[in-house]
């Protein structure tokens, strides 16, 4: 008998809106499952928790106005208004789109202690978070270009 298990996260309501927080079904899938839908190095970074060189990522220098989804499930994680340049070579943001999306985890790899962040729906490593980042949160989530998919959304002001 399998249970599922679930998580309390955002989902988007409609194009470019996160709705509040609700239960939904965890993504559990086997390893070979996540290889068969991720590219290699979206494996590599997502499921074996590895790091993109600095400045060679796609999503870096994305200025465009939308939402950064986790590439393992599809949960809306960081909007463009929260980015900012950091000049570290990673896309970097000031908070997530919802607190619940993201979980955070001790790292104590490479002799270092950070805090990892993963996505809280199908538990795939984005990055790290470290606290010196911009107002108003003072934190800098460091993320993978390759553990995420970037939707533009169309401003209505004109």
């Amino acid at each position: 008998m399998s249970t599922s298990k679930k998580v309390f996260v955002a989902l988007e309501e409609s194009p470019g809106k996160i709705g509040a927080p609700q239960w939904v079904d965890k993504v559990i899938k086997t390893e070979d499952e996540w290889a068969k839908q991720l590219t290699r190095s979206q494996y590599e970074i997502t499921r074996a928790k590895g790091t993109e060189r600095p400045f060679c990522g796609t999503l870096l220098d994305n200025k465009k106005e939308g939402i950064y989804y986790c590439v393992g499930c599809n949960l809306p994680l960081f909007s463009s208004s929260a980015k900012f340049s950091s000049g570290t070579g990673w896309p970097s943001f000031f908070q997530p789109i919802a607190k619940e999306n993201v979980a955070m985890l001790e790292d104590r790899s490479h002799g270092m202690v950070r805090t990892e962040i993963l996505c809280a729906r199908c538990d795939s490593h984005l990055g790290h978070v470290f606290e010196d980042g911009p107002r108003p949160t003072g934190l800098r989530y460091c993320l993978n270009s390759e553990s995420l998919t970037f939707r533009e959304v169309k401003s209505e002001k004109k």
